[in-house]
């Protein structure tokens, strides 16, 4: 029997950068057994230059992104959400609405590369974003979710969070 898609939405402060990065990783490398989203807590209004310049420059399509409130995913006819996963400080320290599906949570802490104004730091920075949240994708999208109960899937959650290779 083939395991179902799990829905995984990822908060930032923004929504502008993180968040949409690790949203394209998930629907570009993973799309067949995850679904991903994205949202801010005070999202930017704008997806910021660099993650799209990024994205763009690896052959994502970046056209559907934008900079969005969590609210939209705590509305009754939201998608039942299976993971929520935090990647920014800030926005794992806020009180997060009620999700639809009860989820799973974790943290997965990831520097910001949005404010960092020169731009040769700047296209490094998104770039080392990117790469430490490829790699918690693929350590979290390889883990045998359907079999592990919910204590072990929470531990190893976390664990990834402090994935850095």
């Amino acid at each position: 029997m083939a395991e179902r898609k799990y829905n995984v939405l990822f908060l930032c402060t923004g929504n502008s950068a993180r968040s949409i990065l690790a949203e394209a990783i998930v629907n570009e490398r993973w799309g067949s057994r995850f679904h991903g989203f994205s949202a801010g807590s005070h999202p930017a209004g704008r997806v910021n230059p660099g993650a799209i310049r990024l994205l763009e420059h690896l052959g994502f399509s970046t056209h559907a992104f934008r900079s969005k409130s969590w609210d939209e995913f705590a509305q009754p006819d939201a998608p039942p959400l299976d993971f929520v996963i935090t990647v920014c400080d800030n926005a794992a320290g806020e009180v997060c609405p009620v999700w639809p599906g009860k989820p799973m949570t974790a943290h997965w802490g990831v520097p910001d590369p949005a404010h960092i104004e020169d731009p040769v730091a700047s296209a490094t920075a998104f770039a080392e974003a990117f790469r430490l949240l490829a790699r918690r994708i693929e350590l979290f999208a390889n883990l045998p979710i359907a079999t592990l109960d919910k204590l072990a899937l929470g531990n190893r959650l976390r664990e990834i969070g402090r994935a850095t290779e």
